[in-house]
């Protein structure tokens, strides 16, 4: 069973930057794809980056490309997500997550659908 912890979120002002981190624990290997995801309040399920961990390969939505940067280190099990620039739009709960351990695709899949295992998430708050 794969288990995902986040951390690192908390109140920045808007142009400052926060760093997260997931710490994947349990049998990942065959997750290709690590993710994350964010919700806020009244507002569905937004995909913010993932990445190929075997390759290294990123994608990014839309309204974060440029500001936001996925990395990993596979040494540490963990994933992270470099946030600058921050915006109030910013502000959600943000999760991360592992894609199924049947999914493989021919580039860096951002739907929902794909992750099976999603962490608790973590609180980003962008302050005007």
């Amino acid at each position: 069973q794969v288990q995902l912890v986040e951390s690192g979120g908390g109140s920045v002002q808007a142009g400052g930057s926060l760093r997260l981190s997931c710490v994947a624990s349990g049998y990942t290997g065959s997750s290709v794809y690590m993710g994350w995801f964010r919700q806020a309040p009244g507002k569905e399920r937004e995909a913010v980056a993932a990445i190929y961990t075997a390759g290294g390969s990123t994608d990014y939505g839309d309204s974060v490309k440029g500001r936001f940067t996925i990395s990993q280190d596979n040494a540490k099990h963990t994933v992270y997500l470099q946030m600058n620039s921050l915006k109030p739009d910013d502000t959600a709960m943000y999760y991360c997550a592992a894609s199924k351990t049947w999914v493989r695709r021919r580039y860096v899949t951002l739907d929902p659908a794909d992750f099976g295992y999603w962490g608790q998430g973590t609180q980003v708050t962008v302050s005007s």
